[in-house]
């Protein structure tokens, strides 16, 4: 597989075929690393082998500096600039809904057409919004931070060694 979404290989946020996120399952992942050398099964009384040890760093000093790096930083930075407004002006609007029904009943039962009053539109405006908000958070990390965030976790994994505490 040379391309993923349009991205060869090489490039960043490009799917890497040896991530170890990806298809955990049908890697093997979980199993003895000479499972496929060997037949020998597993008895009872014989231990499971042993964890490697983390190659270069202990798991928290990576995770501190992991923390501390200007990558994580800028995915952290992207993050809140989409949700903290995002999220104001979604309970803005529910706000708005709910103390316009509540102090302006009259408004909201102005007819529109039909059976279809103000209030009505407006709460099905509420769904709306919702189901438009969370597209445009999926698009946005898609788009802006899920291939950062991609790298970070990849680069973690390979200076803790892959181990898993």
């Amino acid at each position: 597989m040379d391309k993923q979404d349009g991205r060869s290989v090489g490039e960043p946020g490009a799917l890497r075929l040896d991530d170890p996120w990806y298809d955990a399952l049908a890697s093997g992942w979980g199993e003895r690393d000479d499972a496929a050398e060997t037949t020998d099964v597993w008895v009872g009384t014989q231990p499971p082998p042993p964890v490697p040890e983390p190659r270069s760093a202990s798991h928290d000093e990576v995770y501190l500096a992991v923390q501390r790096s200007v990558a994580f930083q800028e995915v952290r930075r992207r993050y809140r600039r989409f949700v903290l407004p995002g999220t104001v002006v979604f309970l803005g609007w529910y706000l708005a809904y709910v103390i316009t029904a509540t102090a302006a009943p009259d408004l909201m039962a102005h007819r529109v057409a039909g059976a279809l009053n103000i209030a009505m539109l407006a709460g099905l405006g509420q769904f709306a919004t919702t189901f438009l908000l969370t597209w445009a958070y999926a698009r946005h990390a898609r788009l802006r931070r899920d291939s950062a965030a991609l790298d970070i976790r990849w680069e973690t994994q390979e200076l803790t060694g892959g181990n898993i505490r």
